[in-house]
């Protein structure tokens, strides 16, 4: 933040830019490109590199800019709305992933439309990842949305007894209109932000955010976890945003089946083609622990390449949701390739077994586990429009 700060981290940063350990940017520059890329050029990294051996120093004052003002609980700026737990969640310490459904109420001034939603965890280093869905309640359907149980495990096999419980129904017993993954989280992501009139959400005055799945990492001692969700407003959607995903969970089968055999190095495929025209906004890789590499593209009927991403590295601390600055457009009859290379040997130092041992892609709420393995390609997508290719998601 300042040049005391700087100073005093000098070595630590020339050692973290000569590595590319800084900034955090998995996605391979030289292969696609993305809004708010956190890269530095060669010549960058040897200016900080020739800067530090020359004993870094200050320069003329008078033009080191202003520190930037950042807005205390957000990435992006003050919200429009902040809504919390009714009560924390408790997290116990005993060495195990555990997975809640929690119901965070929301009494809206009026209906209104929102852009995006933020969620903000306040157990960092434990929270593994949100899915979150929107709850509306319709004018007369629901009298107290505080009442019922604010979170519980999710161990469930009838949910229904345990939406009662939560009271997330209609007063009546019906189920209300529900929007899915409106609210996602995982390490390092921030929620894309697309220009006004592209996605969003329209959430009523009297609503609910339901996080069907919040995944608590492994913890060594008891904490409770007090996470809270930022609103932020945004016009009447004019194109609906869609969302879906290949592999783990998606449209798509693994090939081979995700079984991850101690002591080797595999790579796994999977496939999938759209039925229609669809212009790609934002992408988002998912592995655990023992990915190694990641790589998608599309390729077209006449045999040309679309370049999507590609991560020569993975790290499992830092999962964005890459939106590119020009759409992608995927046309019907384009298949969509993903290939992902997963280490479980020893010499992987995340690898969470000692030593290695098989490791498969489980079920239901298993294979979440921050020990087991997925294999993931999710993105948002629209129907596809002429010009949609022009379009700056920048802006």
């Amino acid at each position: 933040m300042t040049y005391e700060d700087a100073f005093k981290n000098k070595n630590k940063i020339k050692f973290v830019t000569q590595t590319k350990y800084m900034p955090p940017w998995p996605a391979d520059p030289n292969y696609s490109h993305f809004i708010g890329e956190r890269t530095l050029t060669p010549e960058e990294i040897e200016l900080i590199k020739t800067w530090v051996d020359n004993g870094a120093p200050k320069g003329d004052e008078a033009k080191i800019p202003a520190s930037p003002v950042f807005y205390a609980g957000s990435f992006f700026k003050k919200p429009d709305a902040v809504i919390k737990m009714k009560d924390a969640v408790p997290i116990k310490g005993n060495g195990a992933d555990h997975f809640y459904i929690v119901k965070i109420p929301a009494q809206m001034p009026k209906d209104t439309f929102v852009s995006y939603f933020e969620f903000v965890p306040s157990q960092r280093k434990l929270a593994h990842h949100v899915n979150g869905h929107l709850i509306n309640f319709e004018v007369g359907n629901k009298k107290d949305i505080d009442l019922g149980k604010t979170y519980a495990l999710d161990n469930y096999k009838d949910y229904t007894p345990l939406y009662k419980e939560m009271n997330v129904l209609n007063d009546d017993g019906t189920f209300p209109v529900l929007t899915p993954n409106t609210v996602y989280y995982l390490p390092g992501f921030t929620p894309p932000v697309y220009p006004n009139g592209i996605g969003g959400y329209k959430m009523n005055k009297t609503a609910a955010i339901l996080l069907s799945n919040i995944h608590y990492g492994p913890s060594s001692k008891d904490v409770l976890d007090s996470s809270y969700i930022n609103i932020f407003y945004g016009a009447k959607p004019k194109r609906p945003v869609f969302e879906t995903q290949m592999g783990t969970f998606g449209i798509s089968k693994i090939e081979p089946e995700l079984i991850l055999k101690p002591n080797q190095i595999q790579t796994f495929h999977t496939q999938a083609s759209l039925n229609g025209d669809a212009t790609i906004l934002s992408i988002n890789p998912h592995m655990h622990l023992l990915g190694k590499s990641f790589w998608a593209f599309a390729l077209t009927p006449a045999g040309d390449t679309i370049p999507l991403i590609k991560i020569n590295k993975w790290d499992f601390r830092w999962q964005y949701y890459y939106t590119f600055k020009n759409p992608v457009i995927i046309k019907k009859g384009t298949v969509i390739h993903v290939y992902g290379t997963f280490d479980n040997t020893a010499q992987n130092p995340n690898n969470p077994n000692h030593p290695p041992k098989l490791v498969w892609q489980g079920e239901g709420v298993r294979s979440m586990q921050t020990t087991e393995e997925m294999f993931q390609f999710i993105f948002t997508y629209m129907p596809y429009q002429t010009g949609d290719e022009k379009m700056d998601l920048g802006k």
